[in-house]
């Protein structure tokens, strides 16, 4: 691991953010008032099988349709043909071979640790940058340009008699932050390289986006949030002054082949569900879809030399299943609430500004599946993009999202995070190892609840991270 040792100083914060710290303080957002987090489905579990378990309302009769849905999540797809049908098709150049191989536990992934250790599941988007004119009708449905023969996602796995696309490094610098109470936090910093490209050199423009998988849980949840709720709290031009923006991204619904609201994925470049696990299927497996027609092979990568696992690989039957499952992972039940610390926590929390884009709580709207209809939910998300700064940036645009904005995401669950897995990190590719490295990372919209974070008493940080933690 490679550390070049700097310093931010925050010497002069207590100065500089007093009457912000006024301001925030006005806030007022709603405090939870019961364990069940993700509504009457919230399950008491608390181990690291926390994200794997069903909606505890979902009814016996879909049972057996959550099963067979895991089945085809966890169990890893093989190259075809095999006589395994029902999973062929891997490839021919893909991430990994399963979606547990990136939702470890159904929970979020991790970066590789030092520069020896092979990326499990954290990936690079790749683009170019677009013209607005000469590629606007490519923008409306893709919501970028890919790069030249390697696509739009490094591929560094391959099946036999394929090369990978390239190997994707990351390195680790050291950077020291000191709070306003004079405590040093010492965080990380990733520095990616692509290095061995197999199929010619990369173009000079590059864009590059790393990700890490997300955790799955309540996603049946989010979705069934109103999209005028959601629309309701954007303010892309900060119209209230509060310095909060939060914009809608509007992506491409290829099943009803229109402009909606994005709700899914790091950039929400994603409408749906179903949609964003067909295309992780076809980025990082190289699988086929109704719903993605294609893989990230790029013809002059020449995959159709090689046998296919059907038309379309996944059939509409497993997609569904897959689904299903997704959209059926249930949110554990909140700890500690009873806690004194915890409690000033949730209160620190709104007073700094973090619910200003972590809304609480939302109800779902009608809903054809009984577990999902007008459920009471406390997500910690408002599904908004949101300028974090340049610390952060990737410099990639994403149909409405910018090279500095993010999705707010779901902040349920959070506490278990390295219950699940132990190697997880925290924010768009894992850099964060803590809650608290991930609060300091926030810069541009939420750099003054930040630096609030910063100015806080050893005392109150904890009650804050303790009430995240009891998430």
């Amino acid at each position: 691991m490679l550390y070049n040792k700097f310093s931010v100083s925050t010497a002069v914060l207590a100065v500089l953010f007093t009457s912000t710290f006024c301001h925030a303080a006005e806030t007022s957002s709603p405090l939870q008032d019961t364990p069940l987090t993700g509504g009457a489905g919230s399950v008491e579990q608390h181990d690291h099988n926390a994200y794997s378990l069903p909606q505890g309302n979902l009814p016996m009769t879909r049972r057996l349709d959550f099963s067979v849905g895991n089945s085809f999540f966890r169990n890893p797809w093989v190259v075809a043909p095999s006589s395994t049908d029902a999973r062929d098709g891997l490839g021919p150049l893909f991430n990994t071979n399963s979606c547990q191989g990136c939702h470890l536990k159904d929970g979020r992934g991790h970066a590789p640790a030092s520069i020896d250790t092979p990326s499990v599941s954290l990936f690079l988007r790749l683009s170019v940058p677009a013209d607005p004119e000469r590629d606007a009708d490519f923008l409306r449905e893709h919501g970028l340009v890919p790069a030249p023969v390697y696509g739009g996602q490094l591929q560094t796995s391959a099946i036999p008699g394929m090369k990978p696309e390239a190997d994707m490094i990351v390195e680790w610098e050291a950077i020291t932050q000191t709070l306003a109470d004079g405590t040093e936090v010492v965080m990380r910093k990733p520095v990616y390289r692509i290095e061995n490209p197999n199929y010619g050199p990369l173009p000079d423009d590059l864009l590059t986006s790393p990700r890490v998988a997300p955790p799955m849980i309540g996603l049946g949840l989010l979705e069934a949030i109103p999209e005028d709720v959601l629309l309701a709290a954007a303010d892309p031009d900060d119209a209230d002054g509060d310095g909060i923006s939060g914009r809608a991204n509007q992506v491409w619904d290829r099943m009803a082949e229109k402009t909606v609201l994005g709700r899914f994925g790091w950039k929400a470049g994603q409408p749906n569900v179903l949609q964003q696990s067909m295309d992780a299927f076809a980025g990082d497996m190289g699988l086929t879809s109704s719903v993605a027609l294609s893989t990230d092979c790029t013809p002059q990568q020449q995959c159709e030399r090689f046998p296919n696992g059907g038309v379309p690989e996944v059939s509409d039957k497993v997609a569904g299943f897959i689904e299903f499952y997704a959209t059926s992972l249930a949110v554990p039940t909140r700890r500690d609430m009873d806690s004194p610390e915890v409690q000033r926590g949730a209160e620190l929390f709104n007073q700094i500004g973090c619910a200003a884009c972590h809304t609480p709580t939302y109800t779902t709207g009608q809903h054809e599946r009984s577990d999902l209809n007008e459920q009471v939910i406390w997500p910690y998300t408002d599904l908004l993009l949101h300028d974090m700064g340049p610390g952060l940036a990737d410099g990639r645009d994403e149909f409405l999202a910018d090279g500095t904005e993010w999705r707010t995401p779901p902040l349920w669950g959070l506490g278990l995070t390295k219950t699940v897995n132990p190697l997880a990190g925290f924010l768009h590719d894992g850099r964060a190892e803590t809650v608290e490295h991930a609060i300091l990372w926030h810069d541009g919209e939420a750099r003054a609840a930040a630096d609030e974070y910063r100015l806080l008493p050893a005392n109150e940080r904890e009650a804050l991270l303790r009430f995240l933690n009891s998430l």
